[in-house]
């Protein structure tokens, strides 16, 4: 789908959708179908370019994210108020009822705006980290805990996220008994954890983590500081995220691990008329999870755009 530029600027649009992953998409099917007028941009790259499969989503479990996408637009070509295009956000002014999005050099209008862009991964400089970042080194069990199962695990401790460190780890036996806890070079793990850990069977290594062993393009083991080895077929992780460029300089306010703060019910944030959904505002980071955020959010806007045109208080 695709129009010009004259075209997508003529008229006071209902929502722009910034993103166009399982969040912003399934936002712009509901939209559609309540047959409201929706420009939804997305700007490569892909927060899960790395991820082969898309796991976890019933009808789509095993499913390549480029497929997915392609299926979703297919299916979003039924609807002729939404126009998808490959175009950038590049700032967004104005309020509620009348923003000012500039997409590739043009001004777009919008009554409502919807966040759907992710989060940046700040991958963790660990040897070899990036290189299997998505193909042995995972974020969610869930999302690919199975094709690994019965296989040796790790998890790594690290400063940002101690305070999760005992239930995550405790959850990975679900899917092997073979789970050794690293840690990150400069972390200490607390002696408490450390005891309940090993009270449970997991293998707590002393030594940090100095690098990453790779295979054909996909992790072996664990390389520790004191120079010896663990086997490894997945390792979980949560480096840093930060927040998009675009999305700092709205103003929102955020949680204190720096996930977009909004209502729980409609998915509006701080800024009125300004909704997210998706990654950037949580850690529960799964593609069946934004899209269902997403569906949320989108009929929370839709209620709230008629409510408005009815002249109805908030």
């Amino acid at each position: 789908m695709r129009s010009s530029n004259n075209e997508a600027a003529a008229a006071l649009l209902d929502v722009v959708i910034v993103g166009g992953g399982p969040a912003g998409l399934a936002a712009a099917l509901t939209l559609g179908r309540a047959r409201k007028q929706v420009l939804l941009c997305d700007a490569g790259p892909r927060r899960n370019a790395a991820a082969e499969r898309i796991h976890n989503f019933v009808t789509r479990d095993g499913t390549p994210p480029d497929t997915f996408r392609g299926i979703a637009r297919d299916q979003l070509a039924t609807y002729p108020s939404v126009r998808v295009e490959d175009a950038r956000v590049e700032a967004i002014t104005g309020g509620r009822d009348r923003f000012s999005v500039r997409v590739d050099g043009r001004e777009v209008l919008a009554r409502r705006i919807l966040l759907c862009t992710g989060m940046v991964d700040e991958l963790l400089p660990i040897e070899g980290f990036r290189e299997l970042w998505g193909h042995g080194i995972y974020q969610c069990p869930y999302c690919h805990g199975w094709e690994a199962r019965d296989r040796p695990w790790g998890v790594l401790a690290q400063e940002s996220t101690a305070g999760h460190l005992l239930p995550f780890a405790l959850q990975l036996l679900s899917w092997t008994r073979e789970v050794r806890v690293f840690r990150a070079e400069g972390f200490a793990i607390d002696p408490e954890v450390r005891r309940q850990l090993e009270s449970a069977g997991l293998e707590v290594m002393s030594s940090a983590v100095s690098r990453l062993i790779g295979e054909d393009g996909h992790l072996t083991g664990v390389e520790l500081a004191d120079g010896s080895r663990a086997p490894c077929a997945a390792l979980f992780a949560h480096p840093p995220q930060r927040q998009l460029e675009l999305v700092q300089g709205l103003g929102l306010a955020l949680e204190p691990d720096g996930f977009v703060t909004c209502h729980p019910m409609t998915r509006e944030t701080s800024v009125a008329g300004v909704y997210a959904a998706g990654d950037l505002t949580s850690r529960m980071q799964a593609a069946i999870a934004a899209s269902a955020a997403g569906m949320q959010a989108a009929a929370a806007i839709n209620l709230d755009l008629m409510m408005s045109r009815a002249g109805a208080p908030r």
